[in-house]
């Protein structure tokens, strides 16, 4: 129960952060809002028990695409503007509202964290892993068998999404750190 109002809660920033983000006329602070989101995002891949999605998620989401957008905009001009948000418009606020039903209608209806009633917590499933992880993999920890051998192609999707992400921040920021020097 507490999990679940914690998620709602969760949720319900995330939604808030997201329209602060879209409505914010500077883009400086629509990028720190939208970084906000994303890690509230990441905290709600924790709560349903996700905890590598919730670091790609922190890493690629809240950090690295953060990165990428300041220094975007320190390479472009800030508009002068003296209004703080945007006006949105009847359409974009309906379409907010209904997700935003969407969601409360739909994070109740989510079997608790840890249930056994869980389509994927099938005891069945669960006891498979536990019996047979170690003489199919031949990995001794049962968590490191699901991660590496089971779920190895998501792993490695994850882990490619991450490295790709931060070698496109470096590169993005080599070339910000060498413009720089030349215009000294």
């Amino acid at each position: 129960m507490l999990v679940t109002i914690t998620l709602q809660a969760v949720l319900f920033l995330a939604l808030f952060i997201a329209l602060v983000a879209v409505a914010l006329r500077d883009v400086l602070n629509s990028i720190i809002a939208f970084a906000v989101f994303s890690f509230a995002v990441a905290i709600t891949w924790v709560l349903f028990a996700a905890p590598d999605v919730a670091l790609t998620e922190a890493a690629v989401g809240a950090g690295i695409t953060t990165i990428l957008f300041l220094v975007t905009i320190a390479r472009t001009v800030r508009p002068s503007s003296e209004e703080l948000f945007e006006s949105i418009g009847w359409r974009g606020g309906v379409l907010a509202v209904a997700l935003m039903g969407l969601l409360v209608v739909t994070v109740p209806s989510l079997p608790a964290i840890g249930s056994t009633s869980a389509p994927i917590a099938t005891a069945e499933l669960t006891n498979y892993y536990l019996e047979n992880a170690d003489t199919e993999t031949g990995v001794k920890n049962v968590v490191t068998a699901i991660l590496v051998a089971y779920r190895g192609f998501d792993t490695l999707g994850e882990a490619t999404v991450v490295i790709t992400a931060g070698l496109a921040a470096l590169i993005v920021l080599r070339q910000e750190t060498f413009l720089w020097v030349q215009r000294r």
